[in-house]
């Protein structure tokens, strides 16, 4: 057990050197595979997919206090942040400390993975990271090691330590003041969101 330990330990530092050297990698989430890159190396990483400029990416955050960091937040996100982590990604309105890059048209898009690898990947390396699905614009994401080694966008690929991904991407939902709009379902079940907010008091409906 403490090889295994030793061993993810010096494979994580090699990630957070290759971040730090404005390097893209691959690492696993619950839902499928990721592509990340410090919020400050972005252009990299939509070069690398193919990205159209104006399409956002994600931000990925250790924790639901890393997240709220970059929001003006609000009773609805509070709520719903309760979910995290997990497969779900609240798109909201930035404050003043989000950087303007990760959130184009006004909206930034969080998220707390629910993946040991992930989340220690997020520990060491700052707490945020801009994040996308592993796969070429286009194409469908990878669910496994041996998908995001076969598309070869990067060199680097974090081990899933055991915990493969479910291969369902994350449910995004839009959250502006009190009202919900659910822009994707996914993993995470809408009706478990509208349930939280009801039980809360809360849950316009954008649509």
């Amino acid at each position: 057990m403490k090889e295994r330990e030793d061993n993810l330990m010096d494979v994580l530092r090699e990630a957070v050197q290759r971040l730090e050297a404005g390097e893209a990698i691959g690492y696993p989430t619950e839902t499928v595979w990721g592509l990340a890159v410090l919020p400050d190396a972005l252009p990299a990483l939509y070069e690398l997919k193919g990205r159209a400029s104006d399409k956002p990416v994600q931000v990925s955050c250790q924790d639901t206090a890393a997240a709220q960091r970059l929001t003006r937040g609000g009773r609805a996100f509070d709520t719903l942040a309760a979910q995290w982590p997990g497969p779900l990604t609240l798109v909201v309105p930035p404050n003043a400390d989000c950087p303007a890059e990760l959130a184009p048209g006004g909206w930034v898009g969080l998220r707390v993975p629910d993946h040991p690898i992930a989340l220690a990947l997020l520990r060491a390396s700052g707490g945020l990271l801009a994040t996308t699905s592993l796969n070429p614009s286009g194409r469908p994401a990878a669910r496994t090691l041996e998908e995001a080694r076969a598309y070869g966008l990067v060199p680097f690929l974090l081990p899933d330590g055991g915990v493969p991904a479910q291969g369902l991407a994350s449910t995004v939902v839009r959250v502006d003041g009190e009202t919900l709009e659910v822009l994707r379902e996914g993993a995470l079940p809408v009706r478990a969101l509208w349930e939280r907010l009801r039980a809360a008091g809360l849950g316009g409906d954008a649509g």
